[in-house]
């Protein structure tokens, strides 16, 4: 445990931020993402009750052995994926069991020496609701904000909050493809959520004041991200977030569909050296003008997938994020980390990060 962390239970004093928004993501090393747990919902759960939204995507309830079991592997940072609409109320207030079981998680990976990122995340898919209904979709944003800001005020620096998570765009605004549309206003949009973002949680005091935060880039896409419409606010605390999962033939599709063809294979050297020029594009922008980046979420299904280049793949995102800088997040719905037997189904990836300690 880092002296800080025994300096604040002992003395019960606030944590001093000592690490620059810098240093802290090389101390964060490579993530893992709690998939399909917290952030799981749907009208059809009807659940009252969080184990029973925890539950409902088909894994077990988190325990502080699964999070030790991702440790040993070489992880030091995981991402907390959150769905507060669950259980909140028609104010907007969240169900105070809610709040204690994400920080009963967030402590889980605090007491154990590593890094938690908690975000508001799909859930449900209100974030739409910006591009029609955007005063009353700013009151639920802010009031969501306020009241975790305040829940968690008192957690040390390991806690990292995240404005949102890939849902900061409209097509219905402006569409990226046709390029019709308001493009201001739609970046507009998630500017302003993520300045929000920022002024609610550095006034909400304790130890939010200093606390380093992670904001969500445009569709949390690489080249929307880079774009000059996208501003960041000005605070020396704060990172980017993009997603990796390019090309999508090969990490999301298992079976063609009307958008694309499977692709069961990766890892050409051209492919290899469009997934470098990507890296290079995201750190340009940022990394070398003093703004740490976190790749979010990165990973591939692997049903009809060559397993060597499943490996491929995930090493070399990881590879190349820690190598300009960044910091990178596995994407884990359950599919990789076996949560019961607490070892990786594919034993050979959980060594990709073993040897990356």
């Amino acid at each position: 445990m880092k002296l800080v962390n025994i300096l604040t239970i002992l003395g019960g004093i606030s944590t001093t931020y000592a690490m620059t928004v810098q240093e802290l993501i090389k101390d964060m090393g490579v993530g893992w993402n709690l998939g399909n747990t917290l952030e799981a919902c749907g009208d059809w759960i009807n659940g009252s009750t969080v184990k029973q939204y925890e539950t409902s995507w088909g894994n077990p309830e988190t325990t502080e052995e699964m999070i030790k079991g991702i440790k040993s592997y070489g992880f030091k940072s995981i991402r907390v994926p959150v769905a507060w609409s669950n259980l909140i109320a028609s104010d907007y207030t969240i169900n105070p069991l809610l709040l204690a079981r994400a920080k009963e998680i967030v402590n889980y990976i605090i007491n154990n020496d590593m890094y938690a990122i908690m975000n508001i995340h799909w859930d449900n898919g209100w974030f739409e609701n910006f591009a029609t209904k955007e005063e009353e979709s700013f009151t639920k944003y802010r009031r969501i904000w306020e009241q975790i800001s305040d829940y968690f005020k008192d957690v040390n620096e390991n806690l990292i909050f995240e404005s949102l998570n890939e849902e900061g765009c409209w097509n219905t605004v402006w569409n990226r493809w046709s390029n019709q549309g308001d493009k201001s206003k739609a970046y507009g949009l998630l500017n302003e959520m993520n300045q929000n973002f920022v002024d609610i949680v550095r006034n909400s005091g304790g130890n939010n004041t200093e606390r380093h935060l992670l904001l969500a880039g445009y569709c949390t896409d690489i080249d929307l991200t880079i774009d000059e419409a996208y501003v960041v606010p000005k605070d020396d605390r704060v990172m980017v977030s993009v997603h990796y999962y390019t090309p999508s033939t090969f990490t999301i599709l298992e079976e063609d569909a009307d958008w694309g063809k499977a692709q069961p294979t990766w890892g050409s050297e051209s492919e290899v050296e469009y997934l470098l020029n990507d890296f290079k594009k995201i750190k340009t922008r940022f990394v070398d003008n003093g703004i740490p980046v976190v790749i979010g979420e990165y990973g591939t299904v692997t049903k009809n997938k060559d397993i060597n280049s499943v490996h491929k793949f995930l090493k070399t995102v990881a590879e190349t994020s820690l190598n300009s800088g960044m910091c990178p997040f596995l994407w884990d719905n359950g599919e990789h980390f076996n949560r019961k037997t607490l070892v990786f189904r594919d034993e050979a990836i959980g060594e990709i990060y073993k040897v990356m300690l």
